[in-house]
């Protein structure tokens, strides 16, 4: 699901000519390149539910809602959700009625294989779940977007030596990858290995995200961040390995909000710059160059150097390693939601990530809030980091893995707030097509439905369809943004 950025937000009055540089783009109605790819997304643990039937094993958020309930608003969890693992049938229906094209997916790793490992065997049903969905999507014309990693890492192996801390996890992943390609790769052609590795580091040195292990900040994040590379690296070169005749298409989805610089002053550019290397530069970087950014690896080597550590915070890699890691996407996967202003400052604990990037964020006042703490209205820092990422690495093919508004709920079907951020965020995507050159070829609506999200429960809803929460059926009924983008993809549907 969506990222948060683990920066200090304070507030901003703006003067001089950044706040009125930065305004969202003129709503054109230009269409979309012919075969634009657009879908709606969801994870397994926020919408499948069934978190103990039959043989599935227990996933480290079943373990940390069950044992730690204060973590989730209002004790919430996601023990039954929305109940996609019964109504998935019903889900594929409301989507192709809306248009989609195709749906962003994951697999559960605990619900086939219990206990994270290939060796210990696989639950046939919880395969036989993921057979009958790809299955299904395929036989109402639904692309298939499979994420093979989103957040619920089978809680056995975090019991191992850590989870995403242990140097064997990414030989596990790569197992497990290897086995859902056998199953699936003649079937689904766009894989997504990992889903925002920023925002599961997030567990590994502070306690945003299971398995909350803030006492290890400054080191369990950049440990977690480099197994999780690793990881994705081992699962891209088996694919192309064993599996490339498939044809099919892999990469991460990357995650952060967007920095610009609170002035035009060389300070701010440059906090700026470490914002969005501490954040999307972290991952992608690798991914595209095999080696994290020098920027990246200067900072952390010399904080750690005065700190009086023999070694870096931020792990090394081998040549080998890099070699792997180099062009290990063949796409590049993005999930947005807002943008932030940047300028030198420290905060965060000592030592930590945060404190490493030596940036404070800000937000323009003219910037729309919504329920959500971390996100407002920003259309324009869409357009900018596709023009980044255009510029930094040569104009690579981005698929949008997720983008979308939250709410309260409090008028469940009338979300004309959401119209407006959808119809400004595709404004901001066509300009960036058209006007700039950058290679967009999808989006991805999160989300299909409101579900549970994370830390906040159910509080703040994401879905174009409201679902009740209160009934057994989990009845779904479409908002009014349901609606607007079924006319708005009809308009634009030309296949």
């Amino acid at each position: 699901m969506r990222a948060i950025l683990s920066l200090v937000i304070v507030p901003l009055v703006l003067s001089g000519s950044f706040a009125t540089q930065y305004r969202p783009p003129p709503v054109s109605h230009t269409n979309f390149p012919k075969g634009f790819l657009f879908g709606s997304a969801t994870a397994s643990y926020q919408v499948e539910g069934a978190w103990n039937d039959t043989d599935k094993g227990e996933s480290i958020w079943d373990h940390i809602t069950h044992n730690n309930p204060n973590f989730i608003a209002e004790q919430q969890n996601g023990d039954i959700a929305d109940d996609s693992f019964h109504k998935f049938k019903e889900d594929i229906r409301i989507m192709k009625d809306i248009g989609f094209k195709s749906y962003r997916f994951s697999i559960s790793w605990p619900r086939v294989l219990p206990t994270g490992k290939v060796a210990d065997g696989y639950s046939k049903t919880g395969l036989n779940y993921y057979t009958e969905l790809i299955d299904e999507l395929l036989a109402n014309g639904i692309e298939p977007l499979v994420t093979l990693y989103h957040w619920d890492l089978p809680q056995a192996l975090q019991e191992e030596r850590g989870g995403w801390l242990n140097p064997n996890i990414s030989d596990y992943f790569a197992d497990y990858a290897d086995f859902m390609f056998s199953k699936f790769a003649p079937k689904v052609k766009y894989w997504i290995t990992i889903n925002e590795p920023l925002s599961i580091v997030n567990g590994y040195g502070d306690d945003a995200r299971a398995p909350a292990l803030k006492e290890l900040h400054g080191i369990g994040e950049y440990v977690a961040g480099h197994n999780l590379l690793l990881a994705h690296s081992k699962a891209y070169k088996l694919y192309q390995d064993k599996y490339s005749h498939n044809l099919g298409k892999i990469s991460m989805a990357f995650c952060g909000s967007y920095c610009a610089p609170a002035s035009d002053s060389v300070e701010d550019i440059e906090a700026a710059e470490r914002c969005y290397q501490f954040t999307f530069g972290w991952f992608i970087h690798p991914v595209l160059k095999g080696d994290y950014h020098p920027l990246l690896r200067s900072i952390i080597d010399e904080n750690s150097q005065w700190e009086g550590r023999k070694t870096s915070r931020l792990p090394y890699f081998s040549q080998q390693e890099i070699d792997q890691l180099k062009g290990s996407a063949d796409f590049l996967g993005l999930n947005y939601y807002t943008m932030l202003l940047a300028k030198p400052g420290l905060a965060g604990l000592d030592p930590s990530d945060q404190r490493d990037s030596r940036v404070v964020t800000l937000w323009d006042p003219s910037w729309k809030p919504t329920v959500a703490s971390w996100l407002r209205v920003a259309p324009e820092g869409l357009r900018m980091l596709l023009n980044k990422v255009k510029n930094d690495y040569g104009n690579p093919e981005v698929l949008i893995t997720e983008n979308g508004y939250p709410d309260d709920g409090s008028d469940p079907l009338n979300d004309t707030e959401r119209i407006n951020y959808y119809e400004t965020h595709f404004a901001a995507i066509r300009q960036a097509i058209y006007e700039d050159g950058c290679n967009v070829v999808g989006h991805t609506s999160w989300s299909l439905m409101d579900n549970f999200e994370w830390r906040d429960g159910y509080k703040a809803k994401f879905g174009i369809f409201s679902v009740d929460f209160n009934s057994p059926n989990r009845t779904r009924t479409m908002k009014k943004s349901a609606y607007w983008l079924k006319n708005y993809i009809a308009m634009h549907d030309y296949l």
